[in-house]
């Protein structure tokens, strides 16, 4: 199919297939990919972008898994092995709320020790001050591991977990959804299949759910778009998912190794993310790990969020890049720079106010 007619076929809304989204990514010109994506944005949303205030806590860095590519965890005889107390979680989530946070997001190892009681008690104790916050947490790994090692099923995990006050589900542990780049970077983690069924058995228990796709380790761009496909799939089936976030993968201090994809891969990535998956509602631009400057060049590849502030921020760091925060001011005017709209939301996109 030649560019003018698949371009025409965008811009009439009909959906794409997967060999014309590879056709996309490898042959459209970086200009003409990014006017189609940041069209279907603009129709959406308008110059409109958001952004959320949240703090990531990680529970745990001890975990029995230990991904090739992940420099953050440990074993439990290590020396900077942790686990985080209760009064310790709840004075960061005591800073973030004081600091207008509406969101935290819990994650952490696998680890007997930080079981889903622990979890479930700390989830009822933030909720029970915090009413105000939203729960925004666990990985669908967490969730199986809880799964195993009490003999419940996935149901009753996620049962229990919303229960204590759990709001919805991130989208970690994704990677690549293909079961052949999984064994490479992360052997002992659920497979494909199951990642997709958790996210599925949270979105038929009332539970929304993030998308994420971590790039540029072992994948190819077939890879990619099969992940896309699939969870396209699954949005079709439950319509769960608020959002989807590519991720660049950081190969600093981690067993995997390799180099760091470069700008334009993401950026192409990420239009053609927004392109092909046509019922996912919005697209997020990882600054964590892209930076600043090229986040905001995504404002014009289809994205209309920058995710969150980064009150704290563990694991990308932990491969050695520091540029992990940003303060509200700096977003606000990362936005207006790109001369986008800037508006801060819930977890759920409410909008909790707007910036002149």
């Amino acid at each position: 199919m030649k560019f003018d007619d698949l371009a025409r076929k965008i811009e009439k809304g009909k959906r794409i297939t997967s060999e014309e989204a590879i056709s996309l990514f490898r042959e459209y010109p970086l200009s003409l990919l990014a006017k189609i994506a940041n069209d279907i944005k603009e129709e959406k949303y308008g110059n409109k972008v958001t952004f959320i205030v949240d703090r990531n806590i990680n529970y745990t860095n001890i975990c029995e898994v230990r991904c090739k590519f992940c420099a953050f965890s440990r074993d439990e005889e290590d020396s900077d092995a942790y686990v985080l107390s209760e009064e310790e979680i709840l004075n960061k989530v005591e800073e973030a709320v004081n600091m207008g946070a509406t969101q935290v997001m819990l994650q952490g190892g696998l680890y007997r020790k930080t079981d889903l009681y622990y979890i479930t008690n700390i989830f009822s104790l933030i909720k029970k001050r915090f009413p105000q916050i939203s729960i925004h947490s666990l990985t669908a790994t967490e969730i199986d591991y809880f799964s195993k090692i009490h003999n419940l099923s996935i149901e009753e995990v996620l049962t229990k977990l919303k229960e204590s006050g759990l709001s919805s589900l991130p989208g970690g542990g994704a990677e690549i959804l293909v079961d052949k780049v999984r064994k490479i970077i992360s052997p002992k983690k659920i497979s494909s299949s199951k990642w997709l069924q958790i996210h599925e058995k949270a979105h038929l228990l009332g539970l929304k759910s993030t998308a994420t796709m971590v790039i540029g380790h072992r994948e190819t761009i077939e890879d990619r778009i099969l992940h896309l496909e699939r969870i396209r799939k699954l949005q079709d089936k439950t319509g769960g998912f608020l959002s989807f976030i590519p991720w660049i993968y950081y190969p600093g201090k981690t067993e995997l190794g390799g180099t760091k994809t470069t700008s334009v891969d993401y950026l192409r990535t990420l239009a053609v993310a927004r392109i092909f998956m046509d019922n996912i509602p919005h697209v997020q631009a990882s600054w964590l790990t892209v930076g600043k400057k090229t986040a905001q060049m995504a404002l014009y590849f289809g994205a209309d969020d920058l995710g969150s502030i980064m009150l704290e921020e563990n694991v990308v760091r932990a491969t050695g890049h520091n540029a992990v925060r940003m303060a509200i001011d700096e977003m606000v005017n990362l936005i207006k720079s790109a001369d986008r709209k800037p508006a801060q939301r819930k977890t759920d996109f409410t909008i909790v106010r707007e910036f002149n």
